[in-house]
């Protein structure tokens, strides 16, 4: 659990009282790959730190699609955070993109140390500034302007995480059919 810690210090430093109360709260649980790690329609009860593996946050389309919002890999914080705000079912399924290792701790209990320990509580918001604001507006704005070509580019430059992924979550990602990605990728020489 020290990488958990460790990732939540580089937003905000945690006393070793947080700490040990956080560490009280938490469990850790093993998703075999393609397992759900939250089933849209489901309330969302926990979050999770990914100790290892990829996991992907999807929405299934009107035709039964699954459409990649996002992955997340090693020390990344995965929930579904509308659901959990809005107190409702999830929109969105987490699914494990391989074998991952996670600490999971329930939403409740930890809200309720939100309220108790000040340090916990803005770790949360310069989490939440910087990976719902900072990070994701230019995936908005790119959503708007690029061309699906300058996002595979983008996506490609973070090998760590391209490297890792099927042919059909980059293209769900993208927007675009395998077979147009394919097309993509020729274009590129790639």
């Amino acid at each position: 659990m020290e990488e958990f810690i460790e990732q939540i210090n580089t937003y905000y430093p945690l006393s070793p009282e947080t700490v040990s109360a956080l560490m009280k709260i938490c469990t850790e649980e093993k998703f075999n790959k393609n397992e759900l790690i939250l089933e849209a329609g489901m309330p969302a009860r926990y979050y999770y730190f990914i100790q290892s593996g990829l996991a992907g946050y999807y929405i299934l389309d009107e035709q039964g699609n699954s459409v990649y919002k996002i992955f997340f890999d090693e020390n990344s914080f995965v929930a579904s955070t509308s659901a959990i705000i809005k107190n409702r079912p999830s929109d969105f399924t987490i699914i494990a993109l391989e074998d991952c290792r996670v600490i999971k701790y329930p939403v409740k209990a930890y809200r309720e140390l939100l309220v108790k320990h000040h340090d916990l509580a803005l770790f949360h918001i310069h989490y939440l500034e910087k990976n719902w604001v900072v990070k994701k507006e230019p995936l908005e704005i790119s959503l708007k302007y690029e061309t699906a070509k300058q996002r595979y580019l983008s996506l490609a430059a973070n090998q760590s995480l391209y490297s890792r992924l099927k042919q059909h979550h980059i293209a769900s990602y993208l927007g675009v059919t395998p077979t147009q990605l394919s097309r993509i990728r020729k274009e590129l020489k790639l």
